[in-house]
């Protein structure tokens, strides 16, 4: 049994949803399928997501330009078809400037299935030429002030060599005379980089910034909890199993530190970066995913879960509904745990209250609205470490008796569609009777939860399985708990974004 204990009478502080910043998917020419922009719109509904992040709006597949009888042809017909999409459900893009065109391309090294090009440019000015275009075309097709909340990543992750083939110099330079000539289209333009995996180039990318005065907005990184063990074709559990429970936290502090004060963006990050993974289809990765979300409070000003979707094609399509591909939501549109993890964390409040308790396994956190608390559990437990039951006694002082608990459980027997597809023999195409089945499984169910109450002190316990989250919330009469302590957001390090909230 662990014990938490909450004082409402403490100081609150802001608690921005940096995890609805942004969501991930594959390449840009998948948001002109259908389905893609019906899960795009459930994700904006139901998690609140207010960018989509993909790459390969400038690759030869999307046909922003291309070489004809010895001459460049711009067409910016569907990269404004993709990010229209994405406006007509109320998400912004957030734009990554890759890959190289093939007209452009110094080499015909590529990557994925769908040939993206990774050489820099064989003449910079054409592709300064390109990028000047593109963002005065968007200008005048959506408009300036749009475009002020579309943040623009140079590149994607060109610390690997498989996403870039020159060194780190030529990637800074390349950096800073795509960044410049945004500004030329509008100094406005948020720009920002090294979007590097593994957190890697920050510090050197920012003493380039400084010595050249290049614009940078914001910085972007990515990372993976499996990223700094053994080889990526290495087994999950044995990379995960020598990491830490905290590894986004422990390297993300590293990076804030280095930002001086710009907004730090964590643009790729999920439990594992295998792109086949069983993992990612089980309860664990909701666990993972809302314990980690939660531990970046403060650290970031915006993250993008990888990704939203299984519509996703870097290496091939497949067929299987559970294939353990990176999305929340499955090729039917499927919630996986991690989605109902992501839903769970849209209900917190925008105050969070400090916890006192400790557990290996078990955490908590608190956050309040006016008529409401509403208390996240997770149970994270390590590939090969014990997968127990435990209880967690939740003591809550300072607070009126309250009308109604409820809890929403993800875990083995809540909310765990694959479990239920592999009762029924892993069919490999599903009839639409299988898949009304496997949303049912999916739900979230809301359950009571017995409390105890007396001189105003509320006291619950809630067992949790090994790999859960559990949201417990606890529902007052209207306005009982307005008026209590909240700190000055101006004094909270998670307030270098632009997101601020009231006062509670």
């Amino acid at each position: 049994m662990t014990q938490f204990k909450v004082n409402l009478s403490d100081r609150a502080s802001p608690l921005p949803h940096h995890w609805e910043f942004s969501l991930g998917s594959g390449n840009a020419s998948l948001a002109l399928r259908a389905d893609w922009q019906e899960q795009v719109a459930r994700c904006k509904r139901e998690l609140g997501v207010k960018h989509i992040r993909f790459h390969g709006v400038l690759s030869d597949f999307m046909g922003t330009l291309i070489e004809q009888n010895n001459q460049l042809v711009y067409s910016f017909f569907n990269a404004d078809a993709a990010y229209d999409a994405l406006l007509r459900m109320g998400v912004r893009p957030l734009v990554e400037l890759s890959f190289m065109p093939s007209a452009l391309a110094a080499g015909d090294e590529k990557v994925f299935h769908y040939q993206a090009n990774i050489s820099p440019a064989k003449n910079i000015e054409k592709w300064l030429e390109l990028i000047r275009r593109l963002f005065s075309h968007w200008v005048e097709h959506y408009g300036a002030d749009a475009l002020l909340d579309w943040p623009v990543e140079v590149w994607n992750e060109p610390n690997l060599n498989a996403f870039w083939t020159e060194n780190r110099g030529a990637y800074f330079d390349f950096y800073t005379q795509t960044a410049r000539a945004l500004k030329e289209v509008s100094p406005s333009f948020r720009v920002g980089g090294p979007v590097t995996a593994k957190n890697e180039w920050v510090e050197e990318f920012l003493a380039h910034v400084v010595k050249t005065d290049a614009p940078c907005d914001f910085v972007s990184t990515h990372y993976y909890p499996t990223d700094a063990f053994g080889k990526e074709s290495s087994d999950t559990r044995e990379q995960l199993k020598l990491s830490s429970r905290h590894a986004l936290r422990e390297q993300l502090s590293r990076a804030r530190q280095l930002t001086t004060g710009r907004p730090l963006y964590l643009t790729e990050w999920n439990m594992t970066s295998n792109p086949r993974d069983q993992l990612h289809d089980e309860p664990m990765a909701a666990a993972y995913l809302v314990k980690a979300a939660l531990e970046l409070d403060g650290l970031v000003q915006g993250s993008s879960w990888w990704t939203f979707s299984d519509i996703f094609a870097e290496n091939y399509f497949p067929s299987q509904p559970f294939h353990g591909g990176f999305g929340l939501l499955s090729l039917h549109g499927i919630p996986k745990p991690s989605y109902r993890g992501m839903q769970l964390l849209h209900q917190l409040g925008e105050e969070r209250l400090p916890v006192a308790g400790e557990s290996p396994t078990l955490d908590c956190w608190m956050t309040r609205t006016p008529s409401a608390l509403q208390i996240m559990l997770t149970s994270l437990s390590l590939p090969d470490e014990p997968l127990r039951s435990e209880q967690a006694v939740v003591e809550i002082q300072g607070a009126p008796r309250p009308n109604r608990v409820s809890v929403q459980r993800v875990d083995a027997d809540h909310a765990n569609p694959r479990r239920e597809w592999v009762d029924m023999g892993k069919p490999e195409y599903l009839k639409s009777r299988d898949v009304e089945r496997l949303l049912c499984s999916s739900a979230l169910m809301e359950e009571e939860v017995h409390f105890e109450w007396a001189a105003d002190r509320l006291t619950l316990h809630v067992g949790l399985s090994g790999n859960a989250v559990a949201l417990v919330t606890c529902q007052f009469d209207d306005a009982q708990l307005l008026g209590q302590n909240v700190a000055d957001p101006s004094t909270s390090s998670a307030q270098l974004g632009k997101h601020q909230i009231e006062p509670g």
